[in-house]
């Protein structure tokens, strides 16, 4: 009986060997996969951290964390202004990849002070009345940039619309 048991345990092992190898040897264009729309947003850490501001694979668009400074390299002091800098750059990589606030089913936002969390809230608030998505809101020991108050992360997915 040891001996049957071994034998179907090396044929599924060889089974399995043959399958994981025809799928990695694969390439996307043999298999129909699409290779993820990467969106550069322009900033100066893209490059040197290694990183796309958003990713589109599918349906699905996953937008990295976004501190909320200018094409000059300016930061605003206020939160609230912070905030509006950090949707409106998360909104510009969501459009650039086919998507829209309103296919964000989550959000998780890093603040460094709590005392902002209102502020924050409330521009959130705002942008996604209508339609909610999960949300997290945590409180960190500080971002790359000292001078941003907060970085927002955001995930889309945009069902059965077409790729661009």
């Amino acid at each position: 009986m040891t001996q049957v048991y071994t034998t179907l345990i090396d044929a599924f092992i060889e089974l399995e060997h043959r399958e994981h190898a025809a799928l990695t040897s694969a390439s996307p264009a043999a298999t129909g996969a699409r290779q993820p729309q990467r969106v550069s947003s322009g900033s100066p850490f893209e490059a040197t951290i290694g990183f796309s501001r958003a990713v589109r694979t599918g349906s699905r668009v996953l937008v990295s964390g976004t501190g909320p400074v200018w094409p000059d390299g300016s930061c605003a002091d206020d939160a609230a202004t912070q905030a509006q800098r950090c949707f409106e750059i998360i909104s510009e990589a969501l459009t650039a990849a086919g998507a829209d606030l309103a296919d964000v089913v989550r959000t998780r936002m890093f603040l460094t002070d709590r005392a902002v969390a209102n502020e924050v809230s409330a521009i959130h608030g705002q942008l996604f009345a209508d339609h909610r998505p999960a949300a997290t809101m945590v409180v960190v020991a500080g971002l790359l940039d000292p001078r941003c108050k907060f970085e927002i992360e955001a995930e889309a997915d945009m069902g059965d619309r077409p790729s661009l």
